[in-house]
Formats: C-alpha cells, structure tokens, sequence
C-alpha cells in the first residue's frame, strides 16, 4: 500500500541512463549539450545546467582530462575495428585497415566528444555526486 506521498514523487533517473541521455550529474534532468548528438558542428556544452544552474566546467581546463577518457575510447575503438576487419576479410592490405581506423575515427569523433566528457563527470570526478534537493526545482523557481 502507498501513501499519497508516495505516488506524487517521481524516480529520478538512474545514473547510467541519465549518462546515456548527457543530463546533468546533479540534478538528472537538465541537458549538458545545446543540441543534439548527431552532426559534426553542433557540440556546444551548455556552460550551467539549465534545470539546476549547475556549473559543469568547474574549474579552468577541467575537460583537459576528458581528453585523456576520449583517447582510451578511440583505442578501444580502433582495435575492435582492427579485430573485425581481420576477422571478417583475412585481409593483410595496410591500406584497408588505415581507411577503416580513420573512417571509423573521424565517424564516431562527435561521439567520444561528447560521451567522454559525461564519463569525466559521472565517474571521474570524485565529489560530484547526483543531488535529490537540486531534482526537486527548477533553478528558476528556487
């Protein structure tokens, strides 16, 4: 049985989904791109989270690091491109696996943009941890 609180208060957003959706670390609802994730020239990070003000580059040259994720992603990225390509065409042509590794990398660039600097705050950044009291309001009507 449920009390009326109870069926009035929404779940908030698991932090995986949340990631997966780019929300903002501490409230899970407001977005930390401008647009959306398709295209090469649209990756505008909001500076503040528009739900709950939250300042996502906390401090000068904090996504410095987000560099460091996106080139472990690129890596991951580029050896399993590597490993299928072997596997599927047993070809030893360098220039095959130069084309792909590059095609593949220029494709998924606005990709590792994007998700390793969610990575960087969700997981790297030791005291920023999602915040129930920041879910509740919007920054406007605080």
């Amino acid at each position: 049985m449920t009390t009326p609180d109870t069926k009035n208060e929404i779940k908030p957003a698991s932090a995986f989904d949340a990631a997966l959706h780019c929300k903002c670390p501490k409230c899970r609802k407001g977005d930390m791109f401008k647009q959306s994730s398709l295209g090469f020239f649209n990756q505008k990070m909001h500076t503040y989270c528009p739900y709950c003000h939250f300042q996502f580059e906390m401090e000068p040259g904090y996504f410095y690091v987000a560099m460091f994720v996106s080139y472990g992603m690129i890596v991951a990225e580029m050896i399993t491109t590597a490993v299928g390509t072997y596997a599927l065409t047993q070809s030893e042509s360098p220039w095959l696996y130069i084309g792909l590794l590059l095609g593949v990398t220029l494709l998924l660039s606005p990709f590792n943009f994007r998700y390793s600097r969610v990575i960087l705050l969700y997981w790297l950044t030791p005291k920023l941890h999602y915040d129930p009291e920041r879910a509740k309001k919007p920054y406007d009507e605080q």
